[in-house]
């Protein structure tokens, strides 16, 4: 009977043990290192002002130099800027003159310029500049778009343009958007027209323009490398179709600043081919959110990384930063981070959708069967804020044959609106948590696993500490009970070294997060 009741008692033990260890180590599985090296925590305005002062000295600079350009009106080549006359000739006229020149500022002063679709082409000779301070209205009639039914406003290939003047670009979308299949069922689908499109184009400048009712995409960059947006307020109605604010397709190295957005679609998409893209101090609201993706459509193997979005605030979006693929795709987008945001009111605050379709419900259930999928990988989420609109203000639905992997939350603090504990869906994703974050996976299940678990080191604890050394101190009254004695001490020796693990752990994360000191003075 004595030697029935060791064994399970020592049997018990070492459960308890392996449990209570398995419990502590999974509650925060280990994770890649992610230290935040932007300034935006808390940087004394250090940083900041270095940046301010040099944007300050290539204003002047730029303001200098443009001051020794030649300036072209399109006033002076025929434009009329009544809004009732059609302006695009007189536009083509004054664009070949400015292009063919170089040193040069096509002028468009403060009128109403009505336009057909027109393209600006290059090459052009070096140091071309718009300066639209007027308004660029489009012509609302379809037939005018029968030779392009996808562009209204086009740059192309061009290096080193600026174009920028604090006037305003209209799409006149009202027309589109009633004929759109997405508000009438019956219609069938049909491209309408981006509003302004930048095509191959290098060392590009887009700055402090108003962009509002595009017939579809607002603004788009295509091909090009090596771009600066900054102050662009892009406007349409929140039930406008397509009406993505910033699109990126296959473009390397921009950046996008200090603009607010809000819309019927994304408020930002970056799409296959772009690398380095870095979007900050983004205002996103109404709209779909700022988006990656969609990828993979159509069986297409496609690329994205690099991807920094830094210094947001996302309001009554339907989704707050997303990532949307679909199956039977292939490719990856990795090296992500979506760092210093706030959501208000946004139905899906953190989302990736591995199983996105936006067809009818037939074709989207045979591509939940295929066995491809885009491979989401390296994605950080950082310092993110704020009230969801509905209960799941997480929500990982990836590929159950490529799961999401190496995925990061970080500070994270999201609720329902109302105050309410809000929750987190996650399907096949490999997931780490760094310092505080709420809501967490399977929330419901982990706080009742965790207060069993909890329970279980406790008496784990208890014996170790009554049953253990009360048997190492008595050890020559049962020498001849050496065997489970032995067992006991196992589990003894894997209970420290369970504790020995937690603390290791937690020093281990810690030592890796940076205060904004550290952080700013590591830049």
């Amino acid at each position: 009977m004595a030697l029935l009741k060791h064994l399970l008692l020592s049997f018990t033990m070492i459960i308890i043990s392996f449990v209570a260890c398995y419990s502590t180590l999974q509650e925060d599985p280990p994770s890649s290192i992610y230290v935040d090296h932007s300034p935006s925590i808390d940087d004394g305005g250090t940083v900041k002002n270095l940046i301010e002062q040099s944007t300050n000295v290539l204003s002047l600079n730029r303001f200098d130099k443009r001051n020794s350009l030649k300036k072209v009106s399109v006033n002076d080549y025929g434009a009329k800027g009544n809004g009732d006359t059609d302006d695009t000739e007189a536009f083509k006229k004054a664009w070949d003159v400015v292009c063919s020149s170089g040193e040069a500022i096509l002028v468009v002063p403060q009128a109403n310029y009505l336009l057909k679709p027109i393209r600006f082409s290059g090459p052009c000779e070096p140091n071309v500049e718009v300066q639209i301070s007027g308004t660029l209205d489009a012509s609302d009639d379809p037939s005018d778009y029968e030779d392009d039914s996808k562009h209204w406003l086009v740059f192309d290939n061009i290096k080193k343009l600026f174009v920028y003047g604090g006037g305003t670009i209209d799409g006149n979308g009202n027309i589109w958007w009633k004929n759109s299949c997405k508000r009438n069922k019956k219609r069938p689908c049909k491209d309408a027209p981006t509003a302004l499109t930048f095509y191959n184009c290098e060392d590009l400048t887009v700055e402090n323009l108003r962009i509002e009712n595009a017939q579809q995409i607002h603004v788009s960059f295509q091909d090009s490398v090596n771009v600066q947006v900054s102050g662009l307020n892009v406007t349409a109605p929140e039930d406008s179709p397509n009406t993505d604010g910033i699109h990126v397709t296959n473009t390397q190295n921009i950046q996008i600043s200090s603009s607010v957005i809000g819309t019927g679609d994304d408020c930002i998409s970056i799409v296959h081919g772009s690398k380095d893209v870095e979007a900050t101090d983004i205002t996103c609201g109404p709209g779909h959110g700022i988006s990656i993706g969609s990828l993979g459509a159509g069986k297409s193997k496609e690329f994205v990384s690099g991807i920094r979005v830094n210094r947001a605030k996302i309001f009554g979006t339907k989704n707050g930063v997303r990532i949307k693929t679909w199956q039977g795709g292939s490719g990856s987008a990795s090296d992500i981070q979506f760092q210093n945001i706030e959501m208000d009111n946004v139905t899906n605050p953190i989302i990736i959708n591995q199983n996105y379709c936006d067809k009818k419900k037939k074709p989207c259930k045979k591509l939940l069967s295929k066995k491809s999928a885009i491979q989401i990988k390296n994605v950080l989420y950082q310092n993110i804020t704020g009230t969801s609109a509905s209960d799941i203000a997480v929500r990982f639905d990836c590929s159950d044959k490529f799961p999401c992997q190496e995925i990061v939350l970080q500070n994270i603090d999201l609720q329902c609106e109302g105050g309410d504990d809000a929750d987190a869906m996650c399907n096949n994703v490999e997931l780490s948590y760094l310092g505080h974050v709420r809501p967490r996976c399977n929330s419901k299940k982990r706080k009742a696993f965790t207060t069993i678990t909890s329970i279980l080191k406790y008496f784990s604890c208890v014996y170790v500490r009554y049953a253990g050394w009360n048997k190492l101190r008595a050890l020559e009254r049962i020498s001849n009970q050496g065997f489970w004695f032995g067992i006991e001490f196992a589990a003894i020796f894997l209970s420290f070294h369970c504790h020995a693990k937690q603390i290791e752990k937690f020093s281990s994360h810690n030592k890796h997060l940076k205060t904004p000191f550290e952080i700013v003075h590591q830049n």
